[in-house]
């Protein structure tokens, strides 16, 4: 089913940017501007011209995790 298929999109949208969140508050500065930057030029510049799951890699040096997602929306986490 073709929207079930969007909506998975939507959710790993989500969990991407409750994991970038995380990084922010983890660095102790959410307007940190080293990550800031990073993120500007490895997820924003290049658009659509790179997978997204290959860039997030190299933006967080790891796949997102959806613990983050889970945080964010209200569930205990540990």
């Amino acid at each position: 089913d073709a929207y079930s298929a969007g909506y998975y999109s939507y959710l790993w949208s989500e969990t991407m940017d409750a994991d970038t969140w995380a990084y922010f508050e983890e660095s102790g500065d959410v307007f940190n501007p080293d990550i800031a930057g990073r993120f500007k030029s490895i997820m924003l510049a290049p658009g659509n011209t790179t997978d997204r799951g290959d860039a997030y890699r190299q933006f967080r040096g790891r796949n997102p995790d959806v613990a983050a997602l889970l945080k964010v929306r209200g569930f205990p986490v540990s």
